[in-house]
């Protein structure tokens, strides 16, 4: 009897020991993503004390589920670090794939309320610019495209953030429009999950005269004459994406 009393609490020990031993395993809610869309995060690490993720993008948790969107597109190595109750560590590595937004842009002349829409303005030069000190600056541009025959171009690959539009062609530009109400110039903050659509209205300011593309005129955000202000509405449309 004393040798079976001695060897049982032996057994115990070495059943607790292998126990203790953490594995890290997790299950990710969509893969691949879009930006701007949320992600569930879910733990099913084993013998663990406590979790910590990495998400691969600057931002950390030490939850077991978390919920997380990802900025910028790109592929993400999403860290999961599970700690043991006796200090040992698993770490398992899920490569996570992010889909930037797309973004078609609609070139067409501002027309007064009530009076038939403007006509669509082809190979007019369509620029992306991540802030509007960067548009007035023409700096950091993220991107630049002309417009096809129906006033349309397209970008993809987009960041989930806002962006302010430049459009210039020989006869017109949104320089004025930007001056009476920034939000002519700003889309919404582009989530993947939609298709967007932003019209970008312009004035005409040839005054009889055609410039050239390289000799624009001078960009200025000055207060609107009284009177004047034409608030924009209406500007931004969007429709789901199909999921891969």
């Amino acid at each position: 009897m004393k040798r079976i009393l001695t060897i049982l609490p032996m057994l115990s020990l070495i059943v607790m020991g292998c126990k203790r031993e953490p594995f890290a395993d997790a299950s990710i809610s969509v893969n691949p993503a879009y930006v701007g869309e949320y992600v569930t995060f879910r733990s099913y690490s084993t013998n663990t004390d406590y979790v910590e993720w990495d998400m691969g993008d600057g931002y950390t948790y030490d939850q077991p589920v978390i919920e997380h969107y990802f900025v910028d597109p790109d592929w993400y190595d999403v860290q999961l670090k599970a700690f043991g109750v006796k200090g040992g560590v698993d770490i398992a590595t899920f490569p996570v794939e992010v889909i930037g937004a797309e973004l078609t842009v609609v070139v067409r002349l501002w027309t007064e309320a009530g009076t038939p829409p403007g006509y669509l303005l082809p190979e007019a030069r369509v620029r992306l610019y991540p802030t509007l000190t960067d548009w007035e600056q023409e700096t950091n541009l993220v991107a630049e495209a002309y417009t096809n025959p129906v006033g349309e171009c397209t970008f993809d690959n987009l960041s989930y953030q806002r962006y302010y539009v430049d459009v210039f062609e020989d006869w017109h530009d949104n320089w004025t429009l930007a001056s009476e109400d920034v939000g002519w110039i700003e889309t919404d903050m582009l989530e993947g999950i939609y298709l967007w659509t932003f019209v970008a209205y312009v004035d005409y300011y040839g005054g009889g005269v055609k410039s050239t593309s390289s000799e624009r005129r001078e960009k200025a955000l000055e207060a609107p004459v009284t009177g004047e202000k034409r608030a924009p509405e209406g500007l931004s449309t969007k429709s789901p994406v199909q999921r891969k």
